[in-house]
């Protein structure tokens, strides 16, 4: 494939659009440690992705294994050691492959190894890439990367059912005075929500393609997540909400395999059919 087709493709869009990131936020915060551990996270699950395909003769793709790393870079605050960014996409690349249905990934990689970095790590989470610590109008970026690859990849209804369900929950929190759904509604976390919504959510492999069920991962990721965060708060609430609803879609996928399965097995048991 060449350079030009590649980057019409979703993951070609996905790509520029974080390195995009990397660099005005790495500008932005004067530090050139997020692209130090940028190249770290992204060596490291380029390394991981070629070992393990190698030992196990499977195939892996180096597109979405770089997505992999630059997203966990881009969320990993850029004071994270360098040992523990390697190991959160070791985390992330092993159970990409590890935990698989029909050669495709049942959960986000990258949301899956920043999940568990939390609790094996104690990471710090800043979203930095995300333009948490920026000025306000840096949301921008966001809004037209989100709109270029959320077209790319047909996820509109996914991220429109997310992002609104999301927002009213906290809104209503707010309303209602239930936790802390104020800090919530400000930078960084609504950074990380539209960063989230945009860029982990719209996953084709680990999400659904149809519609409907567009619409009920995106409702059933904010609304898990929401829970999560009203009663525990803290960093996983997203992450734990798109696991949940991975878990949908992989359902969603296996369900089709088994009543074709079913109706190959099933025999005419009626009489007179068979001469």
């Amino acid at each position: 494939m060449t350079a030009k087709k590649w980057m019409k493709t979703p993951k070609g869009y996905v790509t520029i659009a974080m390195i995009a990131f990397l660099i005005i936020a790495s500008i932005g915060s004067k530090n050139i440690m997020g692209i130090i551990n940028s190249i770290i996270a992204v060596g490291v699950s380029l390394t991981v992705n070629y070992f393990y395909c190698t030992i196990t003769n499977k195939k892996g793709s180096r597109d979405g294994t770089i997505i992999t790393g630059l997203i966990i870079s881009l969320i990993l605050s850029f004071t994270t050691s360098w040992l523990v960014v390697a190991g959160t996409a070791v985390i992330a690349i092993l159970f990409k492959h590890l935990l698989v249905y029909k050669k495709k990934p049942i959960f986000n990689p990258a949301a899956f190894g920043l999940l568990l970095s939390i609790f094996i790590f104690q990471t710090g989470q800043s979203w930095w890439g995300a333009f948490g610590d920026l000025p306000a109008w840096t949301i921008i970026f966001l809004l037209i990367g989100g709109y270029i690859v959320t077209d790319r990849v047909n996820k509109f209804p996914q991220v429109f059912s997310f992002l609104g369900t999301f927002f009213i929950l906290l809104f209503l929190m707010g309303y209602f005075n239930v936790g802390n759904a104020a800090d919530a509604l400000r930078p960084p976390f609504i950074n990380a929500a539209l960063f989230f919504g945009f860029f982990m959510l719209t996953d084709p492999p680990t999400s659904p393609a149809k519609v409907k069920n567009q619409v009920i991962f995106g409702i059933l990721s904010a609304v898990s997540g929401i829970i999560v965060y009203g009663i525990f708060g803290g960093l996983t609430y997203l992450y734990i909400g798109l696991c949940i609803g991975n878990l949908y879609s992989f359902l969603q996928k296996r369900s089709p395999s088994k009543v074709s399965s079913l109706r190959q097995n099933v025999k005419p048991t009626h009489r007179g059919l068979s001469k």
